[in-house]
């Protein structure tokens, strides 16, 4: 027989089991990347990428996969800060690690891997993922990926890559 005491320890037990599971569950967030929402004007291109970023059940790294396609001569994939209608620095290089840049039209998984605090540069660099967490929470960071003709971009230095050329800013699923 149950008494209320067996009922309250039950549901109590029950309770706490349902709210470790959902601390416990990965959250996820994607961007769809294209030249229109490049800054600080579109792109006209062809190329379009998605980012899909699954953040650890115990939130301390995270999992990427970068995904381009009719994407040409690839220099760079990194996430920034900074809302939709702003660049901002760089906080988190995806792409390239040691590996050459894709020279011609590239369709598939350009990169994947995992990064956790260490891996933060610029104004990031040394801050906990709990930071980053709040900034991709409040919808604050967006992926570039960079491409290089050889040409330098219009209102640039020689040499300069491009602010990028497919853009997308990073969503909760």
């Amino acid at each position: 027989m149950f008494t209320p005491r067996h009922i309250l320890v039950t549901v109590t037990a029950a309770l706490a089991c349902l709210a470790f599971s959902a601390q416990a569950a990965e959250v996820v967030y994607v961007a769809k990347m294209d030249g229109a929402q490049n800054l600080p004007e579109p792109i006209k291109t062809a190329a379009t990428g998605e980012v899909i970023l699954k953040v650890s059940a115990d939130r301390k790294k995270v999992a990427y996969k970068v995904t381009v396609d009719k994407l040409a001569n690839i220099a760079a994939a990194d996430l920034h800060l900074g809302a939709e209608s702003q660049n901002g620095p760089l906080i988190v290089k995806l792409w390239p690690h040691g590996k050459p840049a894709k020279k011609g039209e590239f369709r598939g998984v350009l990169a994947e891997g995992t990064f956790d605090g260490s891996d933060f540069r610029g104004s990031m660099a040394g801050s906990p993922m709990s930071d980053l967490l709040e900034e991709l929470q409040a919808g604050s960071v967006y992926v570039n990926v960079h491409t290089n003709d050889g040409m330098d971009p219009p209102n640039s230095g020689p040499g300069d890559i491009r602010l990028g050329e497919i853009r997308g800013q990073l969503k909760a699923q």
